[in-house]
């Protein structure tokens, strides 16, 4: 049974990957490291805590000595990384642990693999030969566009937030493994997600949470920032065909074509509520706009077409199917 390492497995995106690849592969033995920080939760994992072919270490990817016997006692053929702080107002107010997070830890987990499984630079052990490292990052690491065009792989990185600083720089650190070290690695860079598990504090969860407390749903500046949105579980199959089938050293951008502004995003979700959890005014009218979050990007959008051309993927969910199924399933959370 080939051992499949997952970090940051208890979180948003890890969790829902999880579920996925225990269901998917049944002959996989999905390890889980997780440190369990605020946006990790175990019980996010409630769902294949009992199967058979899933684990779960309560651990921090920067522990060396941790990630060595991961490796050594689950003997461990592919990673799919997804440990990191990804707040972008966390990282503006404390950027020290991103760059704890993102950047050593990343080294270290990539580090722990190569020695793992490679004798030296492009010589694999025996049994290792198609272990492969596949780092999940994000959009963000490109920057900022103007009202047209697009982040392809080969956009140039301008991260402009100590948050995609962070993610820029583990992104570089795996792409030198590659290059330096012949191992097998692929980066994912993926548009904004939703959907279920979501920490309280993103946008989406947000404007539902607040908005059933009756409290003020606030937006900032002007709610003119455009973001593609990207609903989890067909990342979750991006992942999954870039891990997979995708190329060695390889980059692929994975959206959802679902170019939407925070107006849009918070007068939508009140239009469902106000048709699934009515109530004698319109949620809308708890929508405040609050000062502007420091160094905005104004909008992000990316060109799927090579994971689509290539790998096959394709987004199940538009923007007003997933929504949908997004706010059932916080109604079911924050209303019980």
């Amino acid at each position: 049974m080939n051992s499949i390492l997952v970090t940051g497995g208890a979180g948003f995106i890890g969790s829902n990957l999880v579920e996925y690849l225990v269901d998917k592969y049944p002959d996989y033995k999905i390890v889980v490291v997780d440190s369990l920080t605020y946006a990790g939760d175990v019980e996010n994992l409630d769902s294949v805590k009992n199967s058979k072919n899933f684990t779960f270490v309560n651990g921090d990817i920067c522990d060396r000595d941790l990630m060595e016997r991961v490796f050594q006692h689950y003997i461990v053929h592919g990673v799919i990384h997804l440990a990191a702080e990804s707040h972008v107002d966390n990282s503006i107010s404390g950027p020290g642990i991103f760059i704890e997070t993102n950047v050593k830890g990343t080294f270290t987990l990539i580090d722990v693999a190569y020695k793992y499984w490679m004798e030296k630079p492009f010589v694999f052990k025996s049994g290792f030969e198609n272990s492969r490292f596949l780092h999940v990052s994000t959009d963000e690491v490109y920057g900022t566009l103007g009202e047209t065009g697009l982040f392809t792989e080969t956009t140039p990185y301008a991260p402009n937030s100590p948050y995609s600083a962070s993610k820029a720089s583990s992104d570089l650190i795996v792409r030198s493994y590659f290059h330096t070290y012949g191992m097998n690695t692929v980066i994912t860079n993926c548009s904004n997600n939703y959907g279920p598990n979501q920490h309280d504090e993103k946008l989406i969860p947000t404007v539902i949470r607040k908005a059933l407390a009756g409290e003020a749903i606030p937006i900032y500046g002007d709610g003119k920032n455009i973001r593609d949105w990207l609903y989890v579980t067909d990342h979750c199959l991006g992942i999954d065909l870039a891990f997979h089938n995708g190329k060695g050293g390889e980059v692929y951008n994975i959206g959802g074509k679902n170019e939407r502004d925070n107006n849009y995003i918070a007068n939508k979700i009140c239009e469902l509520l106000d048709t699934l959890v009515p109530k004698e005014e319109s949620y809308k009218d708890q929508i405040t706009y609050v000062e502007d979050r420091a160094g905005h990007d104004y909008r992000y959008a990316i060109d799927a077409s090579k994971i689509e051309n290539e790998l096959g993927w394709q987004a199940a969910e538009n923007f007003e199917t997933g929504i949908l199924k997004t706010v059932e399933w916080y109604i079911k959370k924050y209303k019980g």
